[in-house]
This record gives C-alpha cells, structure tokens and sequence, in this order.
C-alpha cells in the first residue's frame, strides 16, 4: 500500500502538525483520530488494515490527520472559551490547510472529502461536516459524542454558551440557514452505534442526533447494532466494511 507521511507548520495553530497518507487514488477521506490521538493511530489500532481492500483497489485514499484536542476539549485547566477558541483554530487548519492539501494531492481542485472517524473522531466528523456542509461530501461516524456537556469533557451547562457552535445537539436544533440545510440535505450522512455498556452516552447521542436531523429534513443514514455491540476496535472495523461497500462495492 503506498503510504506518505507530511509535516508542515501551520500558522494557524502556531506549530508543525503532521498527516498519513494511505492510497494512489479513489474518494479522499479525512481521518479524525480518537481522543488526544494522533495521525499514525488509525493505522496503529488497525483500522488501515482492515479496510485495505477499498484502498488498494482505488476505491478510497485516506487522509489521516493529527488532533489537538489536548490543547481543546481535553485540556481542563483551560476554561471554556479558550479550550473551544484552540479547537477553532483547528478548525481552520482543516479548511485553509489540509482541505487544500487533499485537493492537490489527489489532483482534484473541487473534490469534497468525506470525513470519518471512531468515538472522539466521530464527533469531529459530523462537527466538522455540520459546520462545513458545502466543502465535505458526507461523513461515516462510530460511536461518538455529540454534545459537550458530558462528563468526559468537564463542561456543564452553564458553560455551553462558551462552546455553543462547536456541541452539534445544541446548536443543530436552531441551524434555520437555508445554504447550509440544503448542503446538508444533498451530503451522505451515515453514524452508527453499538448498544453494549460502554455505547451507553453515544447510543444516547446518536439517537439524539437522528432526531434532530429527522426534524431538519437532513436525510441519514443511522445503524444501532446490538448489545453484545460494544466501543471498540473490532467492532469499528465491520461497520467501516458494511459502509464503504455499501458506497464503493465489494472490492
């Protein structure tokens, strides 16, 4: 499998972020990584391996890029305002800087990735694609979070003003702007869950979240596996196979 790494310094971040590369060609996918994760893990955990097929047959080429979410979400002496200002900045390094890297890399000056991820890449993956609806094709997400007052990132209620535009159950129900809902309507939006114990939260989230896109007339695409279906690796793996060969074909 042809495989690249690059690094450069992002001036929006203040510092050097890397990003693998994995494929010759097919649909460009952004790779989000897990919580405080990094570029290599999608590769580590053995997602890239179990997904080959689609990527040695030039059906997907995948993009996988650091995370800074222990400067963001993760970082709990920060209060909330400059955890969520970090996280815009990335947010920025997506759309100014690797958006434009994927497009020449792959030759395609229009193209609109799709954006994937597992747990925390998963909210970012639909986060990502809420906000960005007209620059990202559509987006497969397992088992995320969809709201930042969980315990996990040590927000309240209280603080969901400081981070409203980045907490999709808050501020999807309100999103009334008709370029971005008709974006949305037209992008592949496929979020799946396991209903094992440690699913609890995104099994609660991902429900929330289909009703609120069913509300907004956004078509998905939502899968709730069983119980014995649980936050884990293996499991990522057969979803990530059920979905690319729905899309892409069997390989």
């Amino acid at each position: 499998m042809r495989t690249e790494t690059h690094r450069w310094f992002s001036p929006r971040l203040g510092r050097e972020m890397e990003l693998a590369v994995y494929g010759h060609w097919g649909k460009a996918f952004v790779v989000f990584p897990c919580s405080r994760g990094r570029h290599f893990d999608y590769a580590g955990m053995g997602m890239v391996g179990a997904i080959a097929r689609f990527i040695e047959g030039g059906a997907i080429k995948l993009f996988a890029v650091d995370g800074v979410d222990a400067e963001s979400w993760y970082r709990f002496d920060l209060p909330p305002a400059e955890r969520n200002a970090r996280h815009e900045a990335w947010d920025a390094y997506l759309v100014h800087e690797v958006l434009p890297f994927v497009r020449g890399h792959n030759r395609s000056p229009k193209e609109r990735p799709m954006l994937t991820g597992c747990s925390m890449g998963a909210f970012h993956a639909v986060n990502t694609l809420l906000k960005h609806p007209e620059l990202f094709e559509g987006t497969i997400a397992l088992s995320g979070l969809y709201r930042l007052d969980r315990p996990e990132f040590a927000i309240g209620p209280q603080d969901i003003p400081a981070v409203y535009f980045n907490s999709p159950l808050h501020y999807l129900p309100g999103l009334e702007d008709p370029r971005l809902l008709a974006a949305l309507r037209g992008d592949r939006i496929i979020v799946c869950v396991g209903q094992g114990a440690w699913e609890a939260e995104c099994l609660e989230d991902t429900r929330a979240l289909a009703s609120c896109l069913e509300r907004k007339a956004i078509p998905a695409w939502v899968e709730i596996w069983g119980p014995e279906v649980d936050h884990d690796w293996p499991w990522w793996f057969r979803q990530m196979n059920r979905f690319l060969e729905a899309l892409y074909g069997p390989h």
